[in-house]
């Protein structure tokens, strides 16, 4: 039924610019949502949303915004994403994905208002499973090994804890790879698909630099992804974690071989030192079964076709 759909209900989507808020933004529309998006002045947002401009660590901003728009699921996207960038700059990634997180939070507490908030949080949490492990299940030991993984299990911590302690109605994830058109050339499939439309116009030498082919990974398309998290701001539990993945793993030199099946011109491949990690787990992927007993979700589109389409969209951009 349309109410099962979230039809008539209010979201805000706190990070609306970042690659997944354009995709979640016409997920709810698309059944029923009004939704509204945050973005940074510098940032652009696209996708059917009413967009405000929200730096998340000005700690009064989020509570006028919640106090304008009213929403009945708050979607906390807003990160720094960027586990190479978190070694770097591992100060802003605290700030963003920790305080900011807390700054929201309080702003829902604040408002005094019924009201969902979805915590996006990251597969990097888990750290390196053990090889029994595997598939990794929410309850499994989290050993975080970035900045990054560490801000985001502590965001995990904090939103379990107004859970608990305020009786708010906080859900969170634990995604793993996603991809898909749109996605910044910092992550493993952009950045091959981006190579090999530079390629196929001549715009580099017919040679795709690679990290390590051999690790497994669980990828999922965005479109997938944003519809596991309306079903959650639906149907999930307060309180509670839940793994947003394929539950399958790939080996990134397979997901390469798909891709070059798909080039114009002969195009092959090198390995580059300079893109290997000084710890690479060999194989993560997502147990899933909570998931789909709390929501009914399953991946509906291939890894080919999520190739095809995010090469295609940086054929149309080089």
């Amino acid at each position: 039924p349309p109410a099962a759909q979230g039809a008539g209900k209010t979201a805000l989507i706190v990070g609306a610019a970042g690659f997944v808020g354009g995709y979640l933004a016409r997920e709810l529309a698309g059944n029923g949502w009004a939704v509204h998006g945050t973005h940074l002045p510098n940032e652009a947002v696209s996708g059917p949303l009413e967009a405000h401009v929200l730096d998340i660590l000005d700690r009064e901003a989020p509570a006028a915004l919640l106090a304008e728009v009213r929403p009945d699921a708050v979607f906390h996207l807003a990160a720094q994403s960027s586990v190479a960038l978190s070694w770097k700059n591992p100060g802003l990634t605290f700030d963003v994905n920790i305080k900011g997180a807390v700054n929201v939070l309080e702003a829902v507490r604040a408002a005094g208002k019924s009201c969902r908030v979805l915590l996006i949080g990251s597969s990097e949490e888990y750290g390196a499973p053990l090889p029994n492990e595997v598939p990794v299940r929410e309850d499994n030991a989290l050993r975080p090994a970035s900045p990054y993984a560490v801000s985001k299990k502590t965001q995990n911590e904090i939103g379990m804890l107004y859970a608990r302690a305020y009786g708010m109605d906080v859900v969170a994830t634990r995604s793993f790879n996603h991809f898909g058109p749109g996605q910044a050339p910092i992550f493993v499939m952009a950045d091959f698909a981006r190579q090999l439309a530079e390629a196929e116009k001549g715009l580099r030498e017919p040679v795709l630099r690679t990290g390590n082919l051999a690790a497994r990974r669980d990828f999922t398309d965005v479109r997938d992804v944003v519809r596991a998290y309306r079903l959650l701001a639906l149907h999930g539990r307060a309180g509670e974690t839940y793994n947003v993945g394929s539950g399958r793993a790939v080996a990134i030199g397979e997901l390469l071989r798909r891709l070059l099946a798909l080039a114009q011109t002969p195009v092959t491949w090198e390995e580059d030192p300079a893109r290997l990690r000084p710890v690479d787990v060999p194989e993560v992927r997502a147990d899933i079964a909570k998931l789909q007993a709390a929501t009914g979700w399953r991946p509906e589109i291939g890894i080919d076709a999520t190739l095809a389409d995010t090469l295609a969209y940086w054929r149309g951009r080089v």
